[in-house]
C-alpha cells in the first residue's frame, strides 16, 4: 500500500481549463481537417490526425488530471512489479487441470441431455 498522503489541490483552475479547452479544439480541428482535406490520401490525413491527438493528449498531461493520470499509471506500473507471476509449470498444470474439469462436466451434462431426452421423448410423448 502507498504511503503518500493526497494533496487537496483545486478541482480546475482557470489555466488547467483552457489546456483541457486547447485540446478538445486540437482534436476538433483534426477531425474537420481530415474531412476538410479530403482530395489528399487517406494515410496522410490519419497521420494528421494521429499526431494532433498526440499533441492533445501532451497538451492533456500538464493539466492537473494529466498530473494523476501520469501518478496512477507509475503506481499501477509499481504494484505490477510486486505480483508473483506463475510459473510455466504451474500454468501447464492449471491448464491440464481445467480441460479434465469442463470435460468431466461436459460428460455429465451430455449423460444428463440423454436421460431427459430417453424420459420425455420416449416415456412421455411416446415417441
Amino acid at each position: 500500500m502507498n504511503a503518500k498522503i493526497e494533496q487537496s489541490e483545486s478541482p480546475s483552475s482557470l489555466g488547467d481549463t483552457l489546456k483541457l479547452i486547447a485540446a478538445l479544439l486540437v482534436v476538433a480541428g483534426a477531425i474537420v481537417g481530415y474531412y476538410w482535406f479530403d482530395q489528399y490520401p487517406a494515410g496522410f490525413r490519419a497521420a494528421g490526425m494521429i499526431v494532433a491527438v498526440l499533441a492533445a493528449l501532451g497538451i492533456v498531461a500538464l493539466t492537473a488530471i494529466g498530473r494523476r493520470a501520469r501518478e496512477f499509471f507509475a503506481e499501477s506500473q509499481f504494484e505490477l512489479r510486486k505480483v508473483v507471476w506463475p510459473t510455466r509449470q504451474e500454468t501447464v498444470q492449471t491448464t491440464i487441470v481445467i480441460l479434465v474439469v469442463v470435460m468431466i462436466i461436459s460428460i455429465i451434462l451430455w449423460l444428463i441431455d440423454l436421460l431427459l431426452g430417453w424420459v420425455i421423448l420416449d416415456k412421455l410423448l411416446g415417441g
